[in-house]
């Protein structure tokens, strides 16, 4: 029985933590960086000690090289010396020599190459990893506008079948704007059409007429003729001979 409820508690808490990590990619994915990370972290660690044991393999065959030129050469002297078991003595010692330097070659090839191998393993882990990231962020960023334009569309319907309807608070609030409207022009019409306008034209009439008398005034004297106007001295129509008809003269009486 304590087993089945354990189990039912963890059921419950999966859920519960499902549910969080589909609310939630961004977090999931970070969570995953930081692991990726610390991978990488040890993997490098692990990197770095490999590498220290070719660098010692490395050191070693060195060593064991400048030693075998040693015997080499102490061996050849005593031997061209006579001295037959020194030389012997220096000939088993370069054998021996020379059987671990061909073991410790071999052990610092194949150290390399694993170094190589891992090297190019991480390299091409990392990158698909990396990959793998962006390629995620790219799925929910598009999730995002996908779930942002489904719920537009979402409002969208249901506005389309709630507007126009009887008693909808769009066409209340309609009607009230627009009887609203027509009381202001209403009460502006009846404000326009109470105001006396026979004074404000009387005086536009006035200033109208200073106007057109200081503008003769100067140009009066300035000299200036002003169009429409009668010149300086030309005689006014009433001083003018009799005017003349068009047609033939008419004729005097005779006497």
């Amino acid at each position: 029985m304590f087993r089945r409820i354990g189990n039912l508690i963890r059921g419950f808490f999966s859920l519960f933590i499902s549910g969080l990590e589909k609310r939630n990619p961004e977090a999931l994915l970070e969570v995953e960086k930081e692991n990726l990370r610390e991978q990488i972290s040890r993997y490098n660690q692990g990197l770095a000690s490999h590498a220290a044991l070719c660098e010692r393999l490395m050191s070693q065959v060195k060593s064991e090289e400048t030693q075998e030129r040693d015997l080499r050469a102490k061996t050849s002297a005593h031997l061209k010396a006579g001295n037959r078991d020194a030389a012997a003595q220096y000939a088993l010692q370069l054998q021996t020599l020379q059987q671990q330097l061909q073991e410790n070659r071999s052990q610092m090839e194949q150290a390399e190459k694993t170094y190589t191998d891992l090297m190019q393993a991480r390299e091409v882990t990392v990158r698909a990893a990396q990959t793998k990231i962006e390629n995620l962020k790219a799925m929910i960023s598009d999730m995002k506008i996908k779930q942002a334009v489904a719920e537009m569309s979402e409002m969208a319907t249901g506005m389309i079948g709630s507007i126009g309807g009887s008693g909808d608070t769009l066409n209340r609030l309609e009607d009230m704007v627009r009887e609203q409207r027509d009381k202001a022009a209403g009460r502006a019409r009846v404000a326009r059409d109470s105001i006396d306008l026979t004074d404000v034209r009387l005086k536009e009439g006035e200033q109208k007429a200073l106007a057109d008398q200081a503008l003769a005034d100067f140009a009066a004297k300035e000299g200036i003729v002003l169009e429409g106007a009668p010149a300086a001295g030309a005689p006014t129509p009433a001083a003018e001979g009799p005017a003349k008809t068009m047609g033939p003269a008419p004729e005097t009486e005779k006497g």
